[in-house]
Formats: structure tokens, C-alpha cells, sequence
């Protein structure tokens, strides 16, 4: 079995240049990369991760805890972090927490039991307290979709609040007033300052609420379709449906032309995310864009920056929601 040592001769460099070859650092030029890994190649050379990481004291593995693992929202937050890891020879050890505090915790000790040099956690039911004192064991994490001001800087996150002002203040701009809501769950933060919002404009432009014309849903599709029956079920008149992410939102227009209304000259509809299919719901979903790309991405240099990588990059931990008009919602007099 080829060692280091012969990599090291073969390619004509130290066995620090190969060294810094093989952990990616960037400090070495094409030419001498180009040398030490043809050598590799030619002697069939595969490093020895378990060497590696007593040695650097590094596993070179980052823990990643999401709610779940389906649907669009994580699969495009797992896959852009997975491939901005992977290009600094990092790799990913994913699990999920179910929106369950016991599930949290044991996915967070889990990680940490697999040596993640950090972790990355999207959150929902554990403390604020807990996640403090992770920080007290000198733990490296980030969080996701969550602000707590006694660790900031650990945290990057949408503001779900103007978030959701921005959707139910564009629904009173184009003469709506009487307006109901399909909310997430409600002791989840997110759903929570995305309501918070909603309820702040319609003040502004000075609409009571109608108790009645608010559902809480589950951030599902089968939500959206159970407030519509019961939104409907209460026989208020409403002109338009603010709904706290796009998976209810599809989930209630299906249920709405399920019951004969048209989107969205009956009623229209707003969503939340930008989620991928939003733009081929007929009619086009208009909706909040949730940058979970550029989050993603940012929880990732986030760990490579205070780990792995010498650079000095600013982190953006705050995002602003944007509008995006499309086709479900109708301007009235």
C-alpha cells in the first residue's frame, strides 16, 4: 500500500506540499497540485481519513439537523450546503429532528458524537436556553431560521416578520380588505412573526381581523386544504387567502377549484418561500421569496470560515424577504 512518504518522492515536494494538497488548502498552486495528485494516481494512493483526523484533530465532517427531509424547502437548503462543504473537502452527516424536542436533542448529541467538527441546525422545538449553553461547551454551530440575541452572531435567518407584512400589505394594496389566513403552527417561531406581520398590516391600513377567518395549519399541503374548508365552512365572505408558506398555498388552491372558485377571480391567493413549484401552480403563485439558497450557503461558509478556511469573508446574518407578483392574486376595486 502506497504511503505519503513515496507521494512525496514521486511528486518531488514535501511531505507538508502533499499534506496541504490532499486537505485542499488553497495555498498551493495548480501546477504543484496537478504534480502530487498525478503521483497519487500513478501509485494508487488513497488517504488515510482516521490518520487525518487525529492528526489535525479534524474529521473533517459537518453535522446537519433539519426539521425534515423531504419537500423542496430542505432539499434545497441540504443540497446547498452539502455541495459548498464538498468543495472544500467536507462532507455532510445529515439527520432530522421532526420538529420535536426530544428528537432535537438526541440528533444534536448524536452529531456530536460522530466528531462533527460543527454543526448546522434548522431547529423548532428546542430552547433558546439550550442552544446558549451548546455554545458554553464550546460547541461550533449555526443556526438556521432562528434568532436568539444572546449568540447572534451564531444565527442566520429570514426576517419572517416583514416577511410576512410584505405579502398581506400587497393583498390591502390591490384593494383587498377582507382578507384570511392559513397561519403555520403557531408556537413555531416562523409561523409566528410571519402572523405578527400580517396582523401588522392589516392595522396600518386600519382592517379588523376577523377572528373567524384565521386557520392554523401544520405547513403542509393537507393544511392549506383544511383551512379552506373551514374558511368556506364559516360562511364570511373573503376576497383573498394570505397562506404562511407555499405548500399550504398549493394545498388551498386545489381546494379551492375543488369547490368551483376560480383563482383568482374568485379568490386570490398568496404563498410564502418561492419554493421551486410555485412558478408552475396554475395560475402562478404569487409569494415571499425565502432565500434558502443563499441561507444555505451562508451556513456553510459560516462553518468554513470559522473552521477550516483562512479568509475574511462577512457573513449576512440577517435576510429581507422579497415580493414576487405572479398570477393568483387579483386587483379589485
Amino acid at each position: 500500500m502506497a504511503t505519503i512518504y513515496q507521494v512525496s518522492e514521486l511528486a518531488g515536494v514535501s511531505l507538508a506540499t502533499v499534506s496541504r494538497v490532499i486537505n485542499n488548502n488553497s495555498i498551493v498552486s495548480e501546477k504543484t497540485k496537478n504534480k502530487v495528485l498525478s503521483a497519487m494516481k500513478t501509485l494508487d494512493y488513497r488517504p488515510n481519513t482516521m490518520a487525518q483526523s487525529l492528526a489535525s484533530n479534524r474529521s473533517n465532517s459537518v453535522g446537519i439537523l433539519v426539521s425534515e427531509l423531504h419537500g423542496s424547502f430542505y432539499g434545497t437548503m441540504m443540497s446547498d450546503i452539502e455541495l459548498a462543504l464538498r468543495e472544500f473537502g467536507k462532507h455532510a452527516v445529515i439527520t432530522a429532528g421532526h420538529s420535536d424536542e426530544k428528537s432535537e436533542k438526541e440528533g444534536v448529541e448524536f452529531l456530536i458524537s460522530r466528531s462533527c467538527d460543527a454543526l448546522i441546525l434548522h431547529v423548532e422545538a428546542v430552547s433558546d436556553d439550550y442552544l446558549i449553553d451548546l455554545k458554553k461547551r464550546n460547541i461550533p454551530f449555526v443556526t438556521v431560521n432562528r434568532y436568539i440575541p444572546e449568540i447572534a452572531s451564531n444565527c442566520i435567518c429570514l426576517d419572517n416578520e416583514l416577511g410576512g407584512y410584505i405579502a398581506t400589505h400587497f393583498l390591502l394594496q390591490q384593494g383587498h380588505r377582507d382578507i384570511a389566513y392559513i397561519a403555520g403552527p403557531l408556537w413555531k417561531i416562523d409561523a409566528n412573526d410571519r402572523y405578527k406581520g400580517h396582523l401588522r398590516a392589516l392595522a396600518e391600513f386600519d382592517v379588523q381581523p376577523h377572528p373567524r377567518l384565521m386557520f392554523e395549519g401544520n405547513f403542509q399541503e393537507e393544511g392549506g386544504q383544511k383551512g379552506v374548508q373551514y374558511l368556506l365552512e364559516t360562511g364570511l365572505y373573503f376576497s383573498a387567502i394570505a397562506c404562511a408558506n407555499d405548500e399550504m398555498a398549493a394545498g388551498a388552491m386545489s381546494a379551492l377549484r375543488e369547490k368551483g372558485r376560480h383563482i383568482p377571480d374568485d379568490i386570490s391567493v398568496m404563498g410564502f418561500d418561492n419554493l421551486i413549484f410555485s412558478r408552475y401552480t396554475y395560475p402562478k403563485l404569487s409569494t415571499i421569496n425565502y432565500p434558502i439558497s443563499a441561507i444555505g450557503k451562508t451556513a456553510a461558509s459560516w462553518v468554513l470560515n470559522n473552521l477550516y478556511v483562512d479568509r475574511k469573508e462577512d457573513v449576512q446574518h440577517l435576510f429581507t424577504p422579497e415580493l414576487v407578483v405572479r398570477d393568483s392574486v387579483k386587483k379589485v376595486n
